[in-house]
Parts: structure tokens; sequence; C-alpha cells
């Protein structure tokens, strides 16, 4: 008893609670009202009160409807991102744990026919071998685009540095990395956010972009961690909605920086290549000591 009348009294009250109490004072409102009117007597203050009581609680729980409505957008959009990078990360270890457990198998075991296979046979199975080894390879870098765990070990900087030279190896892109701070104490969401619009933006340029050069640069600034990726392709035109005119590379960097309240700026015109400017501002408790931290130069 006691406790179903604390979660009643507690403020601000909830829907539920909001909607029931502003129901019974309509109805005893309304009830007030019809028999006065039926008695033909005048209105007493005590009806009067009872009657801005209950218009003080469809305005608040008109209030109430508003705000849940305000955010839910912005709740939409962070479980989504959650539940993203949760798939991405359970598909991660099915490919390097199941998939890649058995392709390592199926080599070994190419491997052993490879030696009891007589002499004309040899060239099909080094064949084989190849592909079934190129396989291997390309589940794992798939499971580490999916999956970077060297976050967490390696850092953001080295991560970076890592995908860049796993993915850009063998283009015509001249890629620069440059970080002109420290880049240690960086948190796990902010990390992973910077590192997956790299990502995206790096996929991005490789199939539509045909650039020459691309500029990726990081930066520990007092309000956050700035990240730029400059290219010279062929540029676009960026939407206003990205998420409603088909760009979902860009429309889920959005998402991304929304989530960590953090702001993105696109530049680009056709022909005139693409800059994508990020911020990532700082947690209040890690705000004081990211702007302890000095600008290396």
């Amino acid at each position: 008893m006691y406790a179903s009348l604390k979660s009643i009294t507690t403020w601000p009250p909830s829907r539920e609670n909001a909607r029931r109490f502003t129901l019974l004072l309509c109805t005893c409102s309304a009830l007030g009202s019809l028999a006065i009117y039926s008695l033909s007597t005048r209105l007493p203050l005590s009806l009067l009160l009872l009657n801005m009581a209950a218009l003080a609680c469809v305005l608040a729980q008109y209030c109430l409807s508003r705000k849940s409505i305000k955010f839910e957008p912005q709740e939409l959009a962070d479980r989504l991102l959650k539940v993203q990078e949760n798939e991405r990360h359970r598909l991660s270890r099915e490919l390097h744990d199941d998939i890649g457990q058995l392709l390592t198998a199926a080599k070994l075991q190419s491997e052993w026919l490879k030696r009891r296979m007589p002499e004309e046979l040899q060239d099909q199975c080094s064949t084989l071998c190849d592909t079934l080894e190129e396989t291997l390879t390309k589940v794992r870098d798939v499971s580490a685009i999916l999956n970077p765990r060297q976050l967490t070990s390696l850092g953001l900087e080295a991560s970076l540095r890592a995908h860049l030279l796993k993915t850009l190896g063998n283009t015509p892109v001249h890629w620069s990395l440059e970080c002109h701070s420290r880049l240690t104490g960086i948190p796990e969401e902010m990390a992973v956010a910077a590192f997956r619009i790299t990502q995206e933006a790096v996929t991005n340029i490789l199939r539509h972009a045909e650039a020459k050069n691309l500029l990726v640069r990081l930066q520990r600034q007092p309000q956050g961690l700035t990240l730029l990726i400059s290219d010279d392709g062929l540029g676009f035109a960026p939407a206003t909605d990205p998420g409603r005119e088909g760009q979902r590379g860009m429309a889920g960097m959005s998402e991304r920086i929304d989530q960590l309240g953090g702001t993105l700026r696109v530049t680009s015109e056709p022909g005139k290549g693409t800059q994508i400017e990020a911020l990532f501002p700082w947690a209040p408790r890690a705000l004081e000591r990211a702007s302890t931290n000095k600008v290396m130069h």
C-alpha cells in the first residue's frame, strides 16, 4: 500500500498516472457541473477550483506528450545504432570463429591432400590451396571491418592507419593520416564513431569519387575531437535529408554524430572533391581532462 501511494505521489508523474489523474479530475468536474446545472444554483468556489485543476492537468499532460514526441526520434536513432553495432559484432564473431575455423580446416586438409596427390594433379591442388588462403584472408578482413577489435588495444590513430593501409594499399589513391595531438583517453563510443565515419568515407571514395588524394586529420580541441576527411574526387551534391534521398552512407554519418551531440558539415560540388568535417564534443566528465592535454605541434 505504501509503495503504491509513493508511486502516485512521485514528481514528475508517469504518463499513465497523469492520464488517470486527469481523467478523474475531468470526471469530477463534469459531474459537479451537471449537478449545479440541475439544481440551478450558483457555481461554488470549490467547483471552480476543480475545473481549474482539471485544466492544469490537461495542460501538463499535453506538455509531457510533446516532450516524449520530441525525444522519440533521437532515442530511436540511438537504439538503431546500438542494434547495428551489436549486429556487426555478432557477424564478426561468426565469421572469425565459425567460418574462419572451417576455412582453416579446409586449407589444412587441402595441403595434406596435395602432399599425397600424383604429379599431374599438383597444379590443381596448388590452385585450391591458394583459393582457400585468399578466401580466409578476405573473411578475416571483413571480420575486422565489422568489429575493429584493434580500437581497444591499438587506439584510434593506429587503427585508422591499419585500415587505410589495408583498404587503400592496392589502389591509386595517395592518402595521408595526420594527428596533431595525442589521442589517448578517447571515449570508446567516440573512437568507434570516428572510425566508422572514416570507414564509410573511404568506401564512398573507392566506389564513387575516383579520387587520387585523400587526407584524414584528427585533432583534439578544447571543445571536442575534430575529424577532417578531404579528397579531390568527383564530388557530389550533398542532400538536405540524406536518408530520404538515398545517401545512406551520409545518413549513417549524421546519425552517429547526432548520437554524440556533435556536428557534421559536408562541403562538396560536382568535380570539386569532398570535405567532411565532424566535431565530437567531450562528455562533461571528460571535458576538464581533455582541456588539460596540450596540443603537439
